[in-house]
């Protein structure tokens, strides 16, 4: 595996991948890599791409009370993953690499990204978009892989890309949507879990029995009120809707609407959401 630290060492190790004809497959990260990342890893190996992981902990979207400060970072542990892996490049630039003197193209997220998690964090979807467009102009994939755990994250991604290419400002990139990734007791797996107290795992593993159970329901409010029932107690709930998946607008409980849930096990902030009629 090649380690790149600078713009330069990116592109050194791009004309690799050029070299040998191969498409690049991309996996944008914060770190703190766990089974979820490496499923996305071993998605593009598996389509015989030359795979480049990005880890970088964007401070731009991060707000005001968020935790910027202690998400975790474990690059030394995370590139000897990536190298067992068997993963072709890591990127993982500095601050003033990804965000040069000279500026770089800010991206707005429009009404969708002002929705469920942006109204709770504003800047939040402008501060990823304009980071993954950022390294989407460095890495040039030709397909790039997100876990659908951020479903509205990916939805907006693919909004982005999709106005790009019909505006002729950029290239085709197929953007890829991968299942959630859980625990044996359906917890989907973050990079924050290892924040959540051992006492409070169980309150954790609440919120996917409960979106379960709220997808059992017909109507919509019967769906809601399920889920509220299922949850543990101590969790405190930010928002739960039900919206269209392509919108992220409040929806009727059909077959292809998603439930949608953040809340806060104890310090925590998670999120989560169901297909309904779906697995992702």
């Amino acid at each position: 595996m090649q380690l790149a630290h600078t713009i330069s060492e990116l592109n050194q190790a791009l004309a690799v991948a050029d070299a040998q004809g191969r498409r690049v497959g991309f996996v944008p990260t914060m770190g703190a890599l766990h089974e979820g990342h490496l499923s996305l890893i071993r998605k593009a190996q598996a389509d015989s791409l030359f795979v480049v992981v990005s880890i970088f902990v964007n401070p731009r979207q991060f707000g005001e009370g968020d935790d910027l400060r202690n998400y975790p970072r474990t690059l030394g542990v995370d590139a000897r993953i990536l190298t067992d892996l068997g993963v072709d490049v890591l990127f993982a630039p500095s601050v003033q690499e990804v965000y040069p003197e000279s500026g770089v193209q800010e991206i707005s997220a429009g009404e969708l990204g002002q929705r469920l998690e942006g109204e709770f964090r504003p800047g939040h979807f402008d501060g990823m978009l304009t980071v993954v467009n950022r390294l989407f102009n460095l890495v040039g994939p030709d397909v790039a892989f997100f876990g659908a755990k951020d479903a509205q994250q990916l939805m907006l991604v693919k909004n982005m890309v999709r106005a790009q290419v019909a505006n002729g400002d950029r290239e085709p990139i197929s953007i890829v949507g991968c299942e959630t990734i859980r625990d044996s007791e359906g917890l989907a797996l973050s990079s924050r879990n290892q924040r959540i107290p051992a006492d409070q795992i169980p309150a954790a593993r609440s919120i996917y029995r409960a979106l379960v159970a709220g997808s059992k329901h017909k109507s919509r409010q019967d769906c809601l009120d399920a889920v509220t029932r299922e949850l543990d107690p101590i969790i405190r709930l930010e928002y739960l809707e039900l919206v269209d998946p392509e919108t992220f607008a409040a929806a009727q409980s059909t077959e292809g609407d998603r439930l949608v849930i953040a809340c806060w096990v104890g310090e925590v902030r998670l999120i989560d959401n169901l297909l309904l009629g779906g697995s992702a």
